[in-house]
């Protein structure tokens, strides 16, 4: 019992010397504050600054953002989103300008900072036809040819790999196999891969990296399957959990690792938060087909039977596998109104996943499209859905979603590789999110999605920011 105490008091005392060697190089110093707010109609404006000042213990009619930088979590890996066939056909239908002003919101020195990109390899809702890459029966994958990909979707993807630069993270989802080797004999709704073509399938993937990567086009990751528990009316694929573990270790997995691709970053599941943990829990129970998944994917869309987000499931599945990194690949607001661009909820839905998913875990972060046209498409199954910029292709107009902002307050100023921090909110309506940067740079983001304005504290070990939280805003507070 002596030794207990003497090693909890030895802990103690080391968190005590970490928080004052803290406050010791940011003691007196100013934070500043980016502020959204629909109520003043701010985008991303400079508010200035704040001072931190000595605050002892808070009562709890102190409104506050508890923030522990003794305590450190997951490392973030990057944020972006999807360059679908529909964003890269959108972006090519507007003007050079536009798309000059486009990518740079995105992916340049001043834009969003986005680093992560997905793709879907085979045709997706999001396509303006079905196709596949290559002809009925060839099992032996020789007519295997990526020309359709060429006309949109790799220049635009080139384009963003360009503005990026070094932290270029691209990874990729099928939706479907080529009938042929289905069940049901169609792209369409569901049907599962046949045992005879799992490896011509394996084979596939091989071929489209290899076919990306002539392109100097670095493959990052990919997922096993886009949606593996939907049969849609557009392309899908069912797998259970079993299959997908099958899957990858017979056939995925030691495909990649005999072509040289074992850096290869395998995600699994790639589907709603509601059955993540099951999905988590099955597939990798088997250590053989464990060790070739890196992560876990999931998308938002279990509301649809659900009246919120399910973000404790992320925990519990961190929980169990904390060797692999959890991964938000796809995500949108559905049933596109051009009329309710400008809506403000669309952001605080942003906000509320992106700060929640953070706060449980999350490495990785993926929009869904990053650019549609003013039907919310093109999508060959009417699939029309909104993104953080609407580019209308008739008059040349780019509209700029609170959803591009409110994703902004996060991705502009958390860098890969940022650590997050321990972080608490004593109100409901103050949902939070801190990181630190490489570079020591404690990034706090603040959203207060209620009808009514907050003063809040920035708390940290001790000292404090007074904070104005105005009702629907989000904001960054730079340290």
């Amino acid at each position: 019992m002596k030794k207990l105490i003497v090693s909890c008091l030895a802990v103690g005392a080391l968190l005590n010397i970490n928080a004052q060697n803290y406050w010791k190089k940011n003691a007196g110093k100013t934070a500043k504050v980016i502020l959204t707010s629909s109520k003043t109609n701010e985008k991303m404006a400079d508010k200035g600054t704040v001072k931190f000042e000595k605050f002892g213990q808070p009562k709890e009619t102190d409104a506050c953002i508890f923030v522990d930088p003794d305590f450190k979590y997951q490392k973030l890996i990057g944020i972006g989103g999807a360059i679908t066939d529909a964003s890269a056909e959108t972006f090519y239908k507007m003007p050079k300008n536009k798309q000059k002003e486009i990518m740079e919101a995105y992916f340049g020195k001043n834009g969003l900072g986005y680093t992560v990109v997905r793709t879907n390899m085979n045709s997706c809702d999001f396509s303006s036809d079905s196709y596949t890459y290559v002809e009925d029966n060839d099992t032996a994958l020789k007519t295997f040819n990526i020309a359709h990909d060429e006309k949109y979707k790799i220049p635009m993807i080139k384009e963003a790999q360009k503005a990026i630069g070094k932290d270029f993270t691209f990874y990729f989802s099928p939706w479907s196999p080529p009938a042929w080797m289905k069940s049901n004999k169609s792209l369409y709704k569901g049907g599962r891969l046949e045992n005879q073509y799992y490896q011509t399938w394996a084979d596939y993937y091989i071929k489209f990296i290899k076919e990306y990567e002539k392109r100097g086009i670095n493959i990052w990751g990919l997922t096993v399957q886009n949606e593996p528990m939907a049969t849609q009316s557009w392309e899908s694929c069912i797998y259970s959990a079993e299959e997908e573990g099958e899957f990858l270790k017979n056939n995925l997995g030691p495909t990649l690792w005999k072509n040289g691709y074992k850096d290869k970053k395998v995600m699994i599941w790639d589907h709603n938060r509601d059955l993540i943990y099951q999905r988590a829990t099955t597939t990798l129970s088997n250590p053989e087909t464990s060790k070739y998944a890196h992560g876990i994917g999931y998308h938002w869309y279990e509301t649809w039977n659900n009246k919120t987000q399910l973000f404790d499931n992320l925990t519990e599945t961190q929980r169990a596998f904390p060797d692999k990194f959890l991964a938000f690949t796809e995500g949108c607001k559905e049933q596109f109104n051009m009329s309710k661009i400008y809506d403000v909820s669309l952001g605080e839905l942003y906000g509320r996943n992106m700060l929640n998913d953070f706060n449980k875990g999350t490495a990785l972060w993926t929009d869904w499209n990053v650019l549609l046209d003013e039907t919310g498409g093109p999508n060959h199954v009417g699939n029309f859905c909104f993104a953080p910029i609407i580019a209308d292709t008739k008059t040349g107009e780019v509209h700029y979603t609170y959803e591009y902002y409110y994703v902004g307050h996060v991705s502009k100023y958390i860098k890969p590789n940022a650590q997050r921090i321990g972080s608490s909110s004593n109100r409901a309506a103050l949902t939070s999110t801190t990181f630190m940067n490489e570079n020591g740079q404690l990034v706090t983001v603040i959203m207060n999605d209620s009808e009514n304005d907050i003063e809040t504290n920035l708390w940290i070990e001790g000292m404090s920011a007074r904070l104005s939280a105005p009702a629907h805003s989000i904001q960054t507070v730079i340290l």
